[in-house]
C-alpha cells in the first residue's frame, strides 16, 4: 500500500517580537556567522516550505529589503504578541497547513518540523509538548484553527498554552512528546548571553 505523502505546508518567521530583555534586534543576531532570520528562513525551506511569510513590524528597516519570503505580514491585532503574526499568516496561507518558527530558536533543527510534517494530516496540525507545555513556535498549524485563533484575539485571550489546548481537545493538533535529547534544540536566545532553556 503507498502511503500518500505529508501535505505541502505554508511558513511564518516571526520577528515581530520588540526584544526588549535583548536591547537590540534578536533577527539580527548572528548565530554560527548567519543572521537569525536568515538561518531561521533556511531552515524553514529546507524543512519543506512551499512559501514562507516573514512576521515583522513597520519599523524594522531590514525586514523591507529581506529576501526569500512570499509576503511580509502585519499582525491581525495591536500588542497581540505571537498570535497576532500567526492569525494574519494563517490568514494569507495559501496551504492547508501553516509552520509557525520564532526567530530566537537559534538550536531548531530543520528535522523537528519534518517530524511533526509526518504527524500531520489533512485539518490536523501537530505541536511539540515537554514538562506539560507546549512549544507554540516551532509549531504546525491546520487552518481549521483559524475560527479559535480568531476569537482568542478578539477576547485579548493571547496565551498561545490555551489556544493549542483548546486544538488539542477539538482534535485539531497532535502532539508530539519532546524527548530529553530533543529538549535543548528549543532554547530560546533572549538575554545578550546567549540562548537558554525556560523553566
Amino acid at each position: 500500500m503507498t502511503v500518500p505523502p505529508p501535505p505541502e505546508f505554508s511558513a511564518v518567521l516571526l520577528a515581530a517580537g520588540r526584544s526588549i530583555r535583548m536591547h537590540r534586534d534578536k533577527a539580527l543576531l548572528a548565530s554560527a556567522g548567519t543572521v537569525l532570520w536568515r538561518r531561521q528562513r533556511d531552515l524553514l525551506a529546507a524543512a519543506g516550505a512551499a512559501e514562507i511569510f516573514l512576521s515583522a513590524r513597520p519599523d524594522q528597516a531590514w525586514a523591507e529589503a529581506a529576501e526569500g519570503f512570499a509576503a511580509t505580514v502585519r499582525d491581525a491585532g495591536p500588542d497581540a504578541g505571537p498570535l497576532g503574526g500567526i492569525v494574519a499568516a494563517l490568514e494569507r496561507s495559501r496551504h492547508g497547513h501553516l509552520a509557525v518558527l520564532a526567530v530566537d530558536l537559534p538550536q531548531l533543527t530543520p528535522a523537528w518540523l519534518v517530524a511533526l510534517r509526518g504527524d500531520c494530516a489533512p485539518g490536523v496540525g501537530a505541536v511539540g509538548r515537554r514538562g506539560g507545555f507546549f512549544e507554540p513556535l516551532a509549531a504546525i498549524y491546520p487552518r481549521e484553527l483559524l475560527p479559535l485563533a480568531r476569537a482568542a484575539l478578539a477576547r485579548r485571550e493571547l496565551s498561545l498554552q490555551k489556544l493549542l489546548a483548546a486544538g488539542v481537545a477539538q482534535h485539531l493538533l497532535r502532539v508530539r512528546e519532546i524527548s530529553a535529547d530533543e529538549a535543548p534544540r528549543f532554547a530560546n536566545w533572549n538575554e545578550p548571553s546567549g540562548p537558554a532553556t525556560g523553566s
